[in-house]
């Protein structure tokens, strides 16, 4: 299955609070997208892996993803191996992505950061003839995609180029609440999180709408390149 865009994130939850807007209205331009989740997100103070799970499919429903996949990796402690290597090369191979989004090149939690050059580094092994793959008894071709672009999570990352989200930014909340175990509910019983306060819910409107202010929009999300970017011509540029 072939899609336009496959984004990752080392945790469920990730994709949809760095770049959930984005994704949103890429769809609805009839965009294809992927989503590969590499952990369960087993080590949360807040839920289990398997309300995890639930609650992404509620997300992927509500943004319109056409696949989910999870692989399942140890949450906390992912690893730039060979191993998980070879696991992101074959979701590239099998959905075959003109464009990654991936983790921040930096954040809070390690996994972040981590993630960011284990995806960087898969991109460029799913290019090479000589690294072989198999998926369901299927001998895979190399693959590589055009761009790797890195969405902005907790830290404020100076972007490199902003997507206006000025029309999703309530689908993009609707999906980050779909984590109805991970973030603020007057009601729960849970314990307090730093994702879980009322401060960081507003943060995810007030962050994206300063930098809609800094690019002349209403909402953006922020993202950093691997490449630099070429532009065929000035078509879609807000002025």
């Amino acid at each position: 299955m072939k899609v336009d865009i496959l984004a990752i994130g080392a945790h469920p939850d990730d994709i949809e609070l760095g770049c959930g807007g984005t994704i949103a209205k890429l769809i609805s331009e009839g965009k294809t997208v992927a989503v590969v989740d590499l952990t369960q997100g087993e080590l949360g103070t807040r839920g289990t892996n398997f309300t995890r799970a639930e609650e992404a499919a509620d997300a992927s429903k509500i943004l319109g993803i056409s696949a989910r996949e999870n692989l399942k990796m140890k949450d906390g402690f992912l690893l730039n191996t060979e191993e998980y290597q070879m696991q992101i090369v074959k979701m590239i191979r099998k959905y075959q992505p003109e464009i990654i989004f991936a983790n921040a090149i930096d954040d809070r939690h390690p996994d972040h950061a981590k993630a960011a050059k284990l995806v960087s580094d898969a991109c460029f092994l799913s290019g090479l003839v000589k690294i072989e793959t198999v998926s369901e008894g299927e001998n895979q071709k190399p693959w590589r995609p055009k761009q790797v672009f890195h969405y902005i999570q907790w830290k404020n990352i100076t972007p490199e180029f902003v997507f206006d989200i000025s029309d999703f930014m309530e689908k993009k909340i609707e999906a980050c609440l779909a984590y109805k175990t991970q973030f603020y509910d007057p009601n729960s019983k849970e314990p307090m999180t730093p994702i879980a306060t009322k401060d960081f819910l507003e943060s995810l409107t007030y962050r994206a709408q300063d930098l809609g202010r800094l690019s002349g929009v209403d909402f953006a999300e922020g993202f950093t390149t691997e490449k630099l970017l070429a532009f065929k011509n000035f078509d879609g540029i807000v002025c």
